[in-house]
């Protein structure tokens, strides 16, 4: 299949973004579509929306899942933000389930839910998961839809695994070296992914990301994982011929087809 008729024919990859407050998704974003800049909205009749005039109805508590967001960067992807529940208690979740429910529904493949990715940050402050998140794994059933799971800011953990090896007698720089493989190595056994084995409605796959505030940053994980979710022939060429970043992905793929 030729992956420019596909995109003619279906359009966009379309992607749910949950998460927390700073739990790092507009960077991820930006990183996949290989940009620094904003994404630009436009609401559900496909009208852009002034960025101050959305600012304002967000500080009133207004959020609209509906909204689109695209970088003039990597158009062929759309994203749609969804807070994270403890934002809007009971309502923002009945809100993401009543949104992945009608998605789901949609008879034009260009206007179902594609994937979503559900960030939730490794930082000190947020490394347990709420009662929202615990309550979407337990009661959101997404259907054909698949859930990868993004443990955003994974370096902070990177940190906990260097006083660990400094408390054990190993040199700054060694500890330095060291602790990125020792956090990875560990991350497995770690209570996040107990806790996901658990749920009623586990997610497809995780991927862990660190330091993607950097310039470098890759995405190659998360991009291979999520086309790895991804049952539909014709999505995943979709996903993988929009991510321009990663032309060995986009290749692997294609010579694969």
């Amino acid at each position: 299949m030729d992956p420019a008729k596909i995109r003619k024919k279906i359009g966009r990859f379309r992607i749910l973004v949950i998460g927390r407050a700073n739990a790092g998704k507009t960077t991820i974003l930006q990183r996949v579509c290989n940009t620094r800049d904003n994404p630009e909205i436009y609401n559900s009749a496909g009208n852009k929306i002034d960025l101050t005039v959305l600012m304002a109805s967000r500080e009133r508590g207004l959020h609209d899942i509906e909204n689109e967001m695209v970088f003039k960067s990597n158009p062929g992807f759309v994203f749609h933000d969804s807070r994270g529940f403890e934002a809007g208690g009971a309502s923002e979740f009945e809100k993401v389930k009543a949104f992945i429910m009608s998605r789901s529904k949609e008879k034009k493949i260009t206007n179902q839910l594609h994937a979503i990715w559900y960030c939730i940050p490794m930082d000190e402050a947020s490394r347990s998961f709420t009662a929202g998140e615990n309550k979407f794994f337990f009661q959101c059933d997404t259907g054909s839809i698949p859930v990868i799971v993004l443990f955003t800011k994974f370096d902070a953990l990177y940190d906990v695994e260097y006083a660990k090896l400094r408390k054990e007698g190993r040199s700054w720089k060694d500890a330095k070296e060291l602790a990125p493989k020792q956090a990875e190595e560990s991350f497995p056994n770690g209570p996040q992914l107990k806790f996901l084995k658990d749920v009623r409605w586990p997610p497809k796959c995780y991927v862990c990301l660190s330091n993607m505030e950097k310039d470098d940053a890759d995405c190659k994980t998360l991009i291979e994982r999520t086309a790895g979710t991804l049952d539909n022939e014709v999505l995943q060429l979709l996903f993988v011929s929009n991510q321009q970043s990663n032309l060995e992905t986009c290749m692997k793929y294609a010579v694969g087809r």
